[in-house]
């Protein structure tokens, strides 16, 4: 008797699934026909040293303390560690699980859901715009670190031929109005004879002196006014390392310094990327640890200097009235997100390097707790130097505060230049600098690196 052959069964669609996660989780290294074999972490320490070097930049350094300042102080962590729990590290864990899971570059792992390549594509554009920039700002760290190596800071003093007449140091002698007047430039201010001129009423002045200068007048104009002096460290940087023209219509000269630094800044870059990523996994050994010693190291320091207690009680001291203002909460959001790193693609693409059953969750916690932390500590480290500025230079400590640019390369290098042995504190500042910028500069270039294959729809490591 004839049998006839069974009919084929279909395959379970739940039970392929299954078959293709388990052997996933068994052997990592499988890659499809269609893939390339992607390059993936020697160590689980390469990629957490990496994440930490990503997120922990130059905004933990230059921004959170001023944000904390400007926002309560110490009231200002409430709002911060509650959007870290329920923001920063939900969405952090988030990124790191999508490219672990997926082990695809930031475009190709959109095959989940095609509608949203386009995302993939912005986080690749964005990035390309960041690392134009950053670069630049690697490029001014090199420039202090390479003028710090003297016996004399060269911002530290008003002698230099870009210095204008408003310049002030330590030596410069603090001109005051005529006497007769009865006036008192504030703080930080002095009188210029040649700048302006200034208007009183006789009845406010010496009579005897008004008498003399104008019998019979109601008011008085004499040549002068009180104008606000310029730190030397802040003309070094505007007229020394900018070299800033007056306006628009004269462009200047080639700064070829800067010129030379930007192209050393990409220079080291490269060394860090061109051997991949096995080999800037262990670059970040250094970049990103060595910041932790010289905080510490600057701390110590800082908080030996004559007001500098002041200056950490300005840091901390909690305004809860500041918690009823909604751009506290915003600033907080904010710098979470900016700080952080995450949705910008780079997290995405070094989890793709990660083992399919890499403890991706403990990296999570670990790395954003570490980050929020460092901007903590940098906050006692900024405070303290500037609250031993604001004691020398007779101003308020919320006079000397500023964020940014102006934070880093202006406040914190005048308040270095005051400390025994300036030169040696002002060359480590500026190498934590360095380190941090390449830290997240050399990840942002490296997941940039991806973008002409992703665009072909080639994933890369």
């Amino acid at each position: 008797m004839e049998t006839k052959p069974s009919a084929p069964t279909q395959a379970d669609p739940l039970e392929s699934n299954e078959q293709l996660i388990e052997t996933k989780v068994k052997d990592p290294e499988v890659a499809s026909n269609e893939e390339p074999a992607r390059e993936t972490w020697d160590r689980k320490l390469d990629f957490m040293l990496s994440c930490i070097g990503y997120a922990v930049g130059l905004g933990n350094i230059w921004r959170f303390p001023y944000l904390c300042y400007r926002n309560g102080g110490g009231a200002f962590l409430v709002p911060y560690f509650i959007f870290l729990l329920i923001c920063g590290m939900p969405l952090f864990f988030l990124e790191l699980t999508f490219g672990q899971f997926g082990a695809l570059g930031p475009v190709s792992i959109w095959k989940i859901a095609p509608l949203f390549k386009g995302v993939g594509f912005c986080m690749l554009i964005i990035s390309f715009l960041v690392c134009v920039y950053y670069n630049v700002i690697i490029a001014y760290a090199l420039h202090f670190m390479y003028n710090s190596c003297t016996s004399q800071l060269p911002w530290a003093t008003c002698n230099s031929v870009y210095n204008t007449q408003f310049c002030r140091d330590p030596t410069t002698n603090l001109t005051d109005a005529p006497s007769w007047t009865n006036t008192t430039c504030g703080k930080g201010y002095g009188w210029f004879e040649s700048v302006g001129t200034t208007t009183y009423n006789i009845s406010t002045l010496n009579n005897t002196q008004a008498t003399e200068f104008a019998e019979g007048a109601e008011s008085i104009t004499v040549n002068g006014s009180c104008v606000m002096y310029n730190a030397s460290a802040q003309e070094y940087f505007s007229l020394g390392v900018l070299q800033i023209s007056s306006g628009i219509d004269e462009t200047g000269n080639m700064n070829y310094e800067l010129l030379l630094a930007l192209i050393l800044a990409w220079v080291i870059v490269f060394i860090c990327l061109f051997k991949g990523t096995k080999w800037s996994g262990k670059v970040v050994y250094f970049t990103a640890t060595f910041p932790y010693l010289v905080l510490v190291t600057l701390l110590i320091v800082g908080v030996q200097q004559e007001g500098a207690w002041d200056g950490v009680k300005f840091y901390i001291t909690p305004n809860i009235t500041k918690l009823g203002e909604i751009r506290v909460w915003s600033d907080a959001a904010v710098q979470i997100f900016y700080s952080l790193g995450a949705a910008w693609g780079v997290l995405l693409n070094y989890s793709s390097l990660n083992k399919f059953n890499n403890n991706v969750y403990r990296d999570a916690l670990t790395v954003s707790t570490i980050n929020c932390c460092t901007s903590v500590l940098a906050g006692f480290v900024v405070f303290s130097v500037l609250g031993s500025l604001a004691f020398q230079t007779g101003r308020d400590i919320a006079d000397v505060v500023d964020q940014g640019a102006g934070l880093a390369f202006v406040a914190y290098p005048a308040a270095v230049a005051n400390l025994p042995g300036a030169p040696v504190w002002a060359f480590l500042f500026f190498f934590m600098l360095l380190n941090l910028g390449l830290d997240s500069q050399c990840f942002r270039t490296a997941f940039v690196r991806t973008l002409p294959p992703q665009m072909i729809g080639i994933s890369t490591g």
